[in-house]
């Protein structure tokens, strides 16, 4: 019997100038580093010994080859996605909306009675599936702001 590999999603760092790129990375379930401040040696260290592959649009960075780093060429999110999906063939591995777009933490499914108190009324009127960051404790429901950034993901898939 012949044994199937399957390759394990990749992992990124986003460097300092790509917050809105690593978000829109999390909320299709990729783990992706972001932090808004941080010395390069400290970046190509950590990308190392997580084996992450750094994305930047800082040419000196890139440069320094010290790290598997991507160079974006792209300004725009969308299209800086658009090419990172072909790039590492990530439509492989999507799994949207199953990581806190704040700290990178895998979500959880919460039961909506333990979370009543937290809710505004209107959330707690006409939503009753929820996730919660272990590590933050935000609480995710798929409302209209889920349904406008799964909208926009869609449409950069499509894209590709």
């Amino acid at each position: 019997m012949q044994k199937s590999e399957t390759k394990k999603a990749p992992a990124f760092i986003a460097d300092c100038h790509l917050g809105k790129l690593a978000k829109y990375l999390r909320l299709m379930g990729f783990d992706t580093l972001y932090f808004a401040q941080i010395d390069d040696n400290d970046l190509l260290d950590l990308a190392n010994a997580e084996e992450r592959i750094i994305l930047t649009r800082d040419k000196e960075l890139y440069m320094r080859k010290k790290a598997h780093c991507v160079l974006l060429k792209a300004v725009k999110m969308e299209k800086q996605l658009q090419d990172l999906v072909k790039m590492f063939h990530l439509k492989k591995h999507l799994h949207h909306f199953s990581r806190c777009i704040v700290c990178n933490e895998p979500l959880k499914q919460i039961d909506k009675a333990s979370i009543l108190h937290r809710l505004e009324p209107k959330v707690r009127r006409y939503f009753s599936h929820f996730e919660i960051c272990k590590k933050c404790d935000r609480i995710y429901w798929h409302g209209d702001h889920y349904k406008r950034m799964n909208a926009l993901l869609e449409e950069i898939l499509a894209s590709v």
